[in-house]
C-alpha cells in the first residue's frame, strides 16, 4: 500500500539555508510609496549603493507605487530604467498592506524584505535582518526600535503611541515580538505564500496582522535591534491609523479565540536541521519530538508540584497536601502535554484526554503515596521536609516514564491514516 509522505495542504517544509540560483535575486526589497516625487529618487539610490556595497548575493530593489497623484511614477519608471536591479510596480489603489501583498505574492526572490522609503532605520542593520532567513534559522525578521540597544530618535508622541500600541498587542493578543510597527522587515518567501492568504489588512495593520498569526503558527520571528531617525516630514496620520489598528486588533482576537485560522498546518517538521533527523538513531522523529516536549512539560509541572505540595504542606499536612499538589499539576500537565507534547489542537475528546489523564494521575498517586507512607513506616519519627521532597522527587520521576508510556500509547495514541479502498489489495 502507497504511503504518502508528503507535506499536507499549506504545510511548511523543514527549514534550510538557502542555495542561490545564478541569475536570480536572493533578496527583494519593496518600497511601498505614495507622493515621494522628492525622496524616492535619492533614497533608492542610496540603498542600492549599500547592497552593491554589503550584500553578498544578487538583490532587487522594487518601488511599489500606491496610487500617487504627483510625479512618483514617472521618478520610479527612471529608475527602474536607469538603476541596475531596480524595477517599479504601479497599483491603482492606496495601502502598504496591499503593496506588500501584490509584490511579494508576485516574487521569485526567496527572501522578501521591505522598508520606508524615507530610509529612518539605519541600513546597517539590513544584512543582519536577511542573514537568519538565508541561513534557515528564522521564517521572519523585524527591526525593533524597542531593544535596549537601539539607538532612537523622535518625538515623544510617536514614542508613547508607538509604546502603547506594542503595550496593547501584548496585553489582548499575547504578542511577544517587542515591535510590531517598524518599517523594516522579511520574510521567507515559501512562509509569504502559505500566511498572505491568511492576512485580511491591506493597510497599516498588515504588518502587525501578519506577525501574530506567524508567531501563532510557531514560526520563528527573528528580532534585530536598529538604530532609527524619525522623519520630521512622515505623512502617516496617527489617529487614522490608530483607529484602524485596533479595529484589526480585535478581529484578529476574535478570529483567534473562534479558532478560525487553520494556523496548525503552517508548524514546521520536527527537524528543521537535517542533522537532528540523525540525531538519534533508530528513533522514530516523532517520538524523539515527543520525548523533548514531554521533559520540558514535566519539569515544569513537577516545578508547579513541589509549589503547591510546600504551599498546601503546613495547612493539611502531607498526604492531603501531595494529593491536591498532584491533582492540580495533573490537570496542568495534561492540557500542556496534549497541546505541546502530542499536538492536538481544538476541544474535540478534551474532556476524555482529562479523565484518561486522571487515571494516569491516580497511578502517580499511588506511587508518591506508596513512597510517603514507606517512609513514615521507616522512620515513625516526623520526618525532615527536605527527606519528604527528595523521596517525592524520586517518586515522580520513576512514574514519569510510565506517564509518557501511557499518554503516547493510550491518552494521545497517534492517529493512522484509513487507507483508501483503491490502495487495497
Amino acid at each position: 500500500m502507497p504511503t504518502d509522505t508528503s507535506p499536507g495542504p499549506g504545510a511548511l517544509p523543514a527549514r534550510a539555508p538557502l542555495a542561490p540560483v545564478p541569475g536570480m535575486p536572493v533578496l527583494d526589497v519593496v518600497i511601498p510609496v505614495f507622493n515621494e516625487e522628492k525622496d524616492l529618487g535619492p533614497c533608492v539610490r542610496r540603498l542600492h549603493e549599500h547592497l552593491t556595497r554589503t550584500f553578498p548575493y544578487p538583490f532587487r530593489i522594487t518601488i511599489a507605487d500606491n496610487a500617487s497623484t504627483d510625479r512618483t511614477p514617472e521618478v520610479a519608471a527612471d529608475l527602474a530604467t536607469t538603476v541596475d536591479g531596480v524595477r517599479s510596480t504601479r497599483l491603482e489603489e492606496k495601502g502598504r498592506g496591499r503593496a506588500l501583498r501584490t509584490v511579494w505574492s508576485r516574487s521569485e526572490a526567496p527572501v522578501l524584505a521591505y522598508m520606508d522609503v524615507d530610509l529612518s532605520t539605519d541600513l546597517n542593520a539590513l544584512l543582519p535582518l536577511v542573514a537568519p532567513l538565508i541561513s534557515g534559522h528564522s521564517d521572519l525578521a523585524i527591526g525593533t526600535r524597542l531593544a535596549r540597544s537601539s539607538r532612537v530618535v523622535r518625538g515623544a508622541k510617536r514614542e508613547f503611541v508607538s509604546r502603547a500600541y506594542n503595550l496593547l498587542l501584548r496585553s489582548s493578543l499575547a504578542a511577544r515580538f517587542s515591535d510590531a510597527q517598524c518599517g523594516f522587515k522579511a520574510i521567507r518567501r515559501e512562509v509569504a505564500e502559505r500566511l498572505l492568504p491568511l492576512v485580511e489588512d491591506s493597510g497599516w495593520f498588515f504588518d502587525t496582522e501578519l506577525l501574530v498569526l506567524a508567531e501563532r503558527a510557531g514560526l520563528r520571528i527573528h528580532e534585530v535591534p536598529v538604530d532609527w531617525v524619525d522623519d520630521p516630514d512622515s505623512t502617516v496620520h496617527i489617529v487614522r491609523t490608530a483607529t484602524e489598528d485596533l479595529k484589526g486588533v480585535w478581529r484578529v482576537g476574535r478570529a483567534l479565540a473562534l479558532g478560525a485560522l487553520p494556523l496548525d498546518r503552517l508548524a514546521r517538521p520536527f527537524g528543521d536541521d537535517p542533522r537532528d533527523r540523525t540525531a538519534l538513531p533508530g528513533v522514530p522523529r516523532g517520538l524523539a519530538r515527543q520525548l523533548l516536549g514531554f521533559c520540558a512539560v514535566g519539569l515544569l509541572s513537577t516545578l508547579l508540584y513541589l509549589l503547591l505540595y510546600s504551599a498546601f504542606r503546613s495547612a493539611a499536612g502531607p498526604q492531603a497536601a501531595n494529593a491536591a499538589a498532584l491533582l492540580l499539576s495533573a490537570v496542568a500537565n495534561t492540557a500542556a502535554n496534549r497541546r505541546l507534547t502530542f499536538g492536538v489542537r481544538g476541544r474535540d475528546r478534551a474532556v476524555r484526554h482529562q479523565a484518561q489523564g486522571l487515571v494516569v494521575f491516580g497511578i502517580g498517586l499511588a506511587l508518591t503515596s506508596g513512597s510517603l507512607a514507606a517512609l513514615e513506616a521507616a522512620v515513625p519519627a516526623q520526618s525532615a521536609h527536605s527527606t519528604e521532597l527528595a523521596v517525592l522527587i524520586t517518586a515522580n520521576l520513576a512514574a514519569t516514564v510510565l506517564r509518557f508510556l501511557l499518554f503516547r500509547a493510550w491518552v494521545f495514541p497517534e492517529r493512522r491514516a484509513t487507507p483508501e479502498k483503491d490502495d487495497i489489495r
